[in-house]
């Protein structure tokens, strides 16, 4: 546990395997490295029919890095999430987002944010932390134009932190953490670009 948060500290963790939580009760920071890591293989990832239609619709617009913060606060106010994602979490994030080092994806309905995800870009390597969604399915076009973006720009290493039954249905795997790091390490090494 941690009192302290620091963007470049933040970065630095990143670039060893771990990643911190914030915690709502308590000024605190938690750091965390999974025994195991769920990771999306790019070339691996699953559109449901179902998905697939609703991309096909188009009734959205995506953008990327457009609302970064209000990203990242409606991804705080997930019930299901806790509130890891505290204030102190969103400036970090945010001046990391400022510094070309974290990115957003917006999905917009009417007008309105309607999903989006967030996360953490070195090199090849794109870290996930968190997504949501106020419109049915918005969250999920969120991920799959993440997707479609890093192999577009040829990333290699999609890091979701942890499987879930949620998330197994995009392809997501678990890899224990020898091979989690030889994968970081290759995709660290590699320079890409976002956008």
């Amino acid at each position: 546990m941690t009192e302290h948060l620091d963007p470049h500290e933040v970065l630095e963790g990143y670039r060893k395997g771990i990643f911190p939580m914030g915690h709502e009760d308590a000024p605190v920071y938690s750091w965390h490295l999974p025994e195991r890591r769920g990771v999306l293989p790019l070339s691996q990832f699953h559109i449901s029919k179902s998905l697939a239609r609703t991309l096909k619709q188009g009734r959205f617009i995506v953008t990327f890095d457009q609302a970064f913060e209000q990203v990242m606060r409606a991804c705080a106010k997930r019930e299901d999430n806790g509130v890891w994602i505290t204030d102190r979490f969103v400036e970090v994030y945010s001046q990391l987002q400022r510094e070309g080092h974290a990115h957003s994806v917006e999905v917009w309905v009417d007008g309105q944010l309607a999903g989006g995800t967030y996360g953490i870009h070195i090199g090849a390597a794109f870290f996930a932390e968190s997504k949501f969604h106020t419109v049915r399915d918005m969250s999920k076009v969120a991920l799959a134009s993440l997707v479609d973006q890093l192999q577009k720009q040829g990333f290699s290493l999609l890091d979701v932190q942890y499987w879930t039954p949620h998330l197994d249905q995009f392809g997501v795997v678990e890899i224990d953490r020898n091979e989690y790091y030889w994968q970081l390490r290759e995709a660290i090494r590699t320079q890409r670009s976002f956008r």
